[in-house]
């Protein structure tokens, strides 16, 4: 008879869990779209999904050295993200986009001053163009 009541007790506290869970899951996010004005394609500059923002890709200042380049694709994403109530600190997954892979150790470098440790996850990946001719273009989410 103890047993019936603890097995009645545990089914009665898991349901009442499967309910609270269940209600929540059903329930998908609010999306909001955030115009990326001067944008060289149709996309939003921004997108918050629940307590997560995604930035679209930024490319930098072209025509002068990489490393100007990087920094202010860099800076294009921290100005978006302080935009939204956030900051570098805040990115939990950054991609980027390089047109040439021979630049990796020093786009290491720069990145590595920006983003502070604990590092956010990253890809990296070498394509054979950007827009506007860039020679890096940067992505990232971040929990806000």
């Amino acid at each position: 008879m103890k047993h019936i009541a603890v097995t009645l007790s545990w089914a009665a506290a898991l349901s009442s869990c499967s309910v609270h869970l269940g209600a929540g899951a059903h329930r998908r996010p609010t999306l909001r779209h955030h115009e990326a004005p001067g944008a060289l394609g149709p996309y939003s500059a921004a997108v918050e999904a629940g307590h997560l923002l995604f930035l679209s890709g930024r490319i930098g200042e072209r025509g002068g050295s990489y490393r100007l380049e990087v920094e202010t694709a860099i800076d294009a994403v921290e100005a978006e993200l302080e935009r939204h109530g956030a900051t570098l600190a805040d990115v939990v997954s950054v991609t980027l986009f390089l047109t040439d892979m021979e630049s990796y150790t020093q786009t290491n470098e720069i990145y590595a001053a920006r983003f502070a440790a604990p590092y956010p996850t990253r890809t990296c990946v070498e394509v054979s163009r950007l827009p506007g001719e860039a020679r890096i273009e940067i992505t990232a989410v971040a929990r806000r």
